[in-house]
């Protein structure tokens, strides 16, 4: 009898099971993705001189300066609160985002560490 080529047993199954679970991840991804991108983060700096809004698409939506902290002569300060803020809101989202990642991948056997 001559060998047949391809994975042979089970592997069929396997691949099946493989796929459905690559289909019920990517549906699962893409409905994080959507929740994602409806949420707000909002950070702040200098004591809450200066909040930043971002939304899960990384988007800049608001920001709100304290006016006691706006000082002409001192614009570059005005301008580091501003740049912490807005970082530390998307690491907020980035944070996010990374842990409903870890938890929707976390639980599948997938070879190889696939995602």
């Amino acid at each position: 009898m001559a060998k047949r080529g391809g994975f042979g047993g089970g592997m069929p199954n396997n691949m099946n099971n493989l796929m459905k679970q690559a289909q019920k991840m990517q549906k699962k991804m893409q409905e994080m993705q959507e929740d994602l991108d409806t949420q707000t983060f909002e950070a702040s700096a200098g004591g809450g001189a200066v909040k930043v809004v971002v939304t899960g698409k990384k988007e800049v939506t608001k920001v709100t300066i304290d006016p006691e902290v706006v000082d002409e002569d001192d614009v570059e300060m005005l301008e580091d609160l501003i740049l912490a803020a807005v970082n530390e809101a998307l690491r907020t989202a980035d944070e996010k985002v990374n842990k409903q990642m870890s938890n929707l991948t976390g639980g599948l056997n997938l070879p190889g560490g696939l995602f």
